[in-house]
Formats: structure tokens, sequence, C-alpha cells
């Protein structure tokens, strides 16, 4: 498979926007392969780059750090995770304008994973923000000009409906959110029946589109099982046989996630937020094959 760009879709003079998720390094070698990471995607100009929070707040001084070193040292705008668990209302505000001080202006704001694990029981913290609408607001008032927050394609694990996930979507928008990012999926249409159901309900931010770029199926699997992302059945036998070649999976992860992706933009989405998983080379793959140019080709 090659990586050249194909005509944009529906008339379109420009390529789309895009934009980048990594999650904090644990080690030296991984610090090393994010940066690394950070450096070869720069030159494409995302409209933001953001830094996840791991579960029960557990990467919280990691991802702040990350997020500082991105605006001290390149010319991204570094978007930092923030959830509502493992911290009090106060702690969580003290965060909040610490990143303002750092010159952080985009938030993600997020409800979080139960600390003991994707799939147990939420509890608020003792003392803390009950929703991510009241973790909105407090960003908000704090002056922060972006709050992007998450929404679901497919109806959230703990939610009992699509109409409620749609009714806490647009409690978060009333606080103040200016986005959506969407979890991953697999269909174009299981984006657009999500889309098309927003704007009946009155919802007009974007609603931005995220793209799984994870190339080991066990582990999509077990993340789509969690998140509750359903898993085509055309996906399994084109991975099947290629546990211990991870280059072929690259390739049919590229392929995969084109695909979805050039259907996604003739549909009409303009912004497309990809999941790295801190790596870079699917990720250039994917933007140039949407027509995205670095910054020394396009001038």
């Amino acid at each position: 498979m090659t990586c050249e760009p194909q005509p944009f879709a529906f008339g379109r003079t420009s390529a789309p926007t895009v934009s980048f998720e990594f999650f904090p390094p644990k080690t030296d070698a991984m610090e090393a392969r994010l940066w690394e990471t950070v450096e070869k995607l720069e030159p494409y100009r995302p409209d933001f780059v953001s830094v996840t929070y791991g579960a029960g707040g557990s990467t919280r001084e990691r991802t702040r750090n990350t997020v500082k070193r991105i605006l001290k040292e390149t010319g991204l705008e570094a978007a930092a995770h923030l959830t509502c668990v493992g911290a009090t209302r106060d702690e969580t505000t003290g965060i909040i304008h610490d990143y303002r001080a750092a010159g952080v202006d985009h938030i993600i704001a997020l409800r979080g994973d139960p600390p003991a694990g994707v799939g147990e029981t939420y509890k608020t913290h003792p003392g803390g923000f009950s929703c991510t609408s009241e973790l909105v607001r407090a960003i908000r008032d704090a002056g922060v000009r972006e709050v992007s927050v998450g929404c679901y394609p497919e109806r959230h694990p703990d939610s009992p409906s699509e109409e409620h996930d749609l009714e806490v979507l647009k409690r978060k928008i009333d606080a103040g959110a200016t986005r959506a990012v969407t979890q991953f999926f697999f269909d174009p249409d299981v984006f657009f029946r999500f889309r098309d159901r927003a704007v009946a309900a009155g919802i007009s931010i974007p609603i931005i589109p995220g793209l799984m770029l994870q190339s080991n199926f066990a582990g999509l699997q077990r993340m789509a099982g969690l998140c509750g992302a359903s898993v085509p059945g055309s996906l399994p036998p084109l991975y099947e046989g290629l546990e211990d070649d991870a280059a072929t999976r690259d390739l049919v992860t590229a392929n995969v996630v084109a695909k979805l992706a050039r259907k996604l933009e003739k549909g009409g989405a303009e912004h497309f937020h990809f999941y790295t998983l801190n790596r870079a080379s699917l990720a250039i793959c994917l933007v140039r094959l949407l027509g995205v140019r670095s910054f020394a080709e396009a001038a």
C-alpha cells in the first residue's frame, strides 16, 4: 500500500483538518518514542494535539509535564485531558489554573474511568465533580477558550439508552463545551446516524470522528469490548494469521482506517482525530492519504 493522496471529496479545495492524541510516557524508552512521534507529526500542522489522563487520574503529573513540554518546545496547540476522578473539586480546579498559567487554552473534559478499572461501577470521588458537565463549567469559568468533550456514536456502556447519551452531551454543551470527539468506531453509518440524531436534538457544535490506529487486533478487540464499539464481521479475517507480522498488520490497519476516513469525508466530515498510540508512521500515512501535506511540502 502506498500513501499517495486521493482527490478531495465533493469538489473540496483543501484537505481536512486533523488532530492527534498521545498518551504520557511511563518509561524513558516510551518518552523517547513519544517525542520522536511529536517531532514527526508537528510538520503536518494538526489543529491540536491532546494528551490523555490515566484511569483514576493515575498519570496526572505525567500528563501535565507532557503538555507543558509540548507548549514549550513545539509550535503545537496542546490540549490536556482532565477527568472527574481521583481528586476533589479544589484539587481539580487547581490543576485547571495551573494549566492556564502554563498557557494551556484547550482542555478535554471527561468523566474518566473508574479507579478500579474499566467495567467497574463508577463512583463520584468524595468532594469531587459528580459529572462532566460540572467539570466543563469549572474549566470555562477559569477562562479556558476551548473545551472538548467525548461522545459515543454507539451507546455508552453505562448508559440506559442512546437518547440518554444525547441528553448528557447536551448538558455538557450547555455548560460550555465547544466541540465533541467521538469514541472510535468502524462503520461510517454508525457515525452518520449519531450525527443525524445529534442535529435533530438541537446539537450544533462540531462532532469530530475519532479514528483508532491500533494494529494489534487482539488489543483492538479488547478496547472495543470495554467501550461498546461493535466490530464488523469483515474485520477479523483481515488480521487472521498476522499475530507475528506487525508490518503487514500496519498495512491492513492503514487500509481499513483510510477507507473509513474516505467514507466519512464523502459524508461531510471535515476534521479527523487520530488515536495514535504514540506511533507516527500510521498517523502520517493516514493524513497523507487524506491530502494533508507537511509545512515544508505545502510551502
